[in-house]
């Protein structure tokens, strides 16, 4: 990695069924794991794999990303495209949603809301958290909140950026403050 990504942030509200995350930022990594676009997409996969443990961060799975809003109280999560691209809504129906490619890395603190609105045949992506934590799956259903709202509070801060571990953009953007 020769350049430090472009890191974009993005803050959601409360969404009523969906909390999404009172006090921490979306980050989203553009280029963050293949700025020249060389890697073949096994050995992106591979890439986020290794470099993510090395941080404190586990890669648990790959695969694509749910066609249904949902979001995860007992974690944060990590996102590394490694084929294709696909459209995401982050923060529920009045959220952003951006163009995601291979070799982007998203972190999704606990409770934020996301969705695949539309992928490439291709599109997949490794996924992981922190480690000691592990997801649930919620949609926003009656029922789940304040549950949901106070397993999100509880959810400790990465001891790292997944990426660049102490230096990382994560490190400022989720600074305690």
């Amino acid at each position: 990695m020769a350049d430090a990504p472009e890191v974009l942030t993005f803050t959601f509200a409360d969404a009523g069924a969906i909390p999404n995350n009172p006090t921490l930022p979306v980050l989203v990594y553009k280029h963050a794991a293949d700025p020249a676009g060389a890697r073949e997409p096994e050995a992106l996969a591979r890439w986020f794999e290794d470099t993510w443990p090395k941080h404190g961060w586990r890669a648990a799975w790959r695969y694509g990303v749910y066609d249904f809003p949902h979001y995860h109280s007992t974690a944060h999560e990590v996102l590394g495209v490694y084929r294709g691209q696909a459209s995401l809504r982050l923060g529920d129906k009045t959220g952003a949603t951006l163009v995601v490619q291979a070799g982007d890395m998203i972190v999704l603190p606990a409770g934020t809301v996301h969705q695949n609105l539309g992928a490439s045949s291709d599109f997949h992506v490794v996924g992981g958290y922190p480690e000691g934590q592990s997801a649930d799956l919620l949609r926003g259903e009656p029922g789940e909140r304040p549950a949901a709202d106070e397993r999100i509070a509880k959810v400790p801060r990465p001891k790292a950026d997944p990426l660049s571990g102490a230096s990382g953009a994560l490190m400022t953007k989720w600074a305690v403050g």
